[in-house]
């Protein structure tokens, strides 16, 4: 199967660059090469796009800001000089950050990490089905080999994989074609979002710190400032223990 793929970079040299290494890959599609944001969202808008090579630095609109205005991105992987805009990358989604000058080696990871993701998604896709739960909490989930039978009252924690979600258990890890936003409205009630990109089962918290949960097993997760007063609020509401004040009579 071929993926269709946009190149982006107002440097016409390391444009050409990109695009004669991409061309050597028999499982990419070469849509279009752009020198701006603009040329490449009207690319987006007409065409159906499945990774985008993409610079940071560039005028009117930095490849930063051309992936945050898309709601439904496709993979972005960003090659840049700019190596201080790594972590905001990863924190939007970003699969891969590549460090000009590109080699072909080092594309070649990050065309494999792209083309494989793209393989299980489009694999997961073809046979996946809605979770069926019973009453007693059991659902099954479709993984790559086959459906797995899971129960709501085993799992530790959740964490987002874009389009897929991780689910930790104490005996393993399971990867289901379920973004993490939906698979929230199916969960029972003692499950809180604690972070952009995790889940936890309330009833394994151990340990509550300021920029992180201990849970069982000995998982730990980050926990961002914004959901940590709600989880405070909820344990102050529900489960802390508080001195009881003596009546006189």
């Amino acid at each position: 199967m071929k993926y269709n793929c946009l190149i982006i970079d107002d440097n016409e040299i390391e444009r050409d660059l990109i695009e004669s290494y991409l061309t050597k890959f028999n499982q990419l599609n070469i849509i279009a090469a752009c020198e701006n944001s603009l040329q490449a969202l009207e690319v987006l808008k007409s065409t159906s796009i499945d990774i985008v090579f993409s610079d940071i630095d560039m005028p009117d609109i930095s490849g930063i800001e051309l992936l945050k205005s898309i709601k439904n991105p496709p993979i972005f992987i960003f090659v840049t000089s700019y190596l201080e805009h790594a972590v905001e990358s990863f924190e939007l989604d970003a699969l891969d950050f590549i460090a000009k000058p590109v080699s072909m080696e080092r594309l070649l990871k990050s065309v494999t990490k792209a083309t494989d993701y793209l393989e299980l998604k489009d694999k997961t896709k073809q046979t996946s089905r809605e979770n069926a739960v019973n009453e007693d909490g059991i659902f099954f989930i479709r993984e790559t080999k086959g459906y797995t039978r899971l129960n709501y009252d085993e799992i530790v924690y959740i964490e987002s994989l874009g389009d897929f979600s991780k689910l930790f258990t104490p005996d393993g890890v399971h990867i289901t074609l379920i973004n993490l936003k939906n698979l929230e409205h199916q969960l029972p009630n003692y499950y809180f979002r604690i972070h952009k990109q995790y889940i936890v089962n309330f009833n394994k918290i151990v340990s509550i710190y300021q920029h992180e949960i201990i849970l069982a097993n000995d998982f730990k997760v980050p926990l961002s400032q914004s959901y940590r007063e709600q989880i405070l609020a909820l344990i102050n509401n529900k489960t802390l223990v508080r001195s009881i004040k003596k009546t006189t009579t």
